[in-house]
């Protein structure tokens, strides 16, 4: 069983596991294919990007009714047998895809229409890889890498399609949000060059 600290052992965690979890230091966790990982707290550029990416969805998606928005200590089951529950930093849900029944009490069993993930000095080049490959196979429809360090976006789409977008551009919403336009430029406001 993996303990609070992220180290593991041959015994592999389900998802009821991870929501029975008591960390006594209150650190997020995620579940990779039964495997504990702990998601370390992050800096403050990361805080301030993934608010300015949140907050520019918040105005286009809420106005328009097209789904959910979910911050990044929400997890979804994404796998059984072994689980998988990943936290994005932002998740959006189309309204089509959300349970009927409304949202309950448990990591929602779905992938999000939308994952982004604001990369912090933690992420190591080849998990960031590995990570929006698993968002991609198990049902993610697409994903945003945020770069805080090179000021880029790159979207990733099934199929490995990847597109980068740079300070000077402007990030594109495509099929899965219709209409949604920001520059590129404006999450980046707050941090130090």
């Amino acid at each position: 069983m993996a303990n609070p600290s992220g180290m593991a052992s041959s015994t592999l965690l389900t998802a009821d596991d991870l929501a029975r979890l008591d960390d006594p230091n209150g650190l997020p966790h995620e579940l990779i294919r039964g495997v504990l990982r702990l998601v370390t707290p992050a800096f403050s550029e990361h805080g301030s990007v993934v608010m300015r990416v949140s907050a520019a969805l918040i105005q286009h998606v809420y106005p328009r009714g097209l789904g959910e928005l979910f911050g990044e200590s929400t997890g979804f089951l994404l796998e059984r047998d072994p689980d998988t529950v990943l936290c994005p930093d932002v998740a959006f849900v189309a309204s089509q895809h959300l349970p009927p029944e409304g949202l309950g009490r448990s990591f929602p069993e779905l992938a999000p229409d939308l994952a982004v993930e604001v990369l912090s000095k933690s992420n190591r080049p080849r998990e960031v890889r590995a990570k929006v490959a698993d968002y991609l196979r198990l049902g993610v429809r697409c994903v945003w890498v945020v770069d805080p360090t090179k000021r880029v976006v790159s979207i990733h789409t099934k199929g490995g399609a990847e597109t980068l977008v740079g300070e000077d551009g402007i990030l594109d919403g495509g099929q899965i949000l219709p209409g949604f336009r920001c520059p590129v430029a404006s999450l980046f406001v707050a941090l130090r060059r």
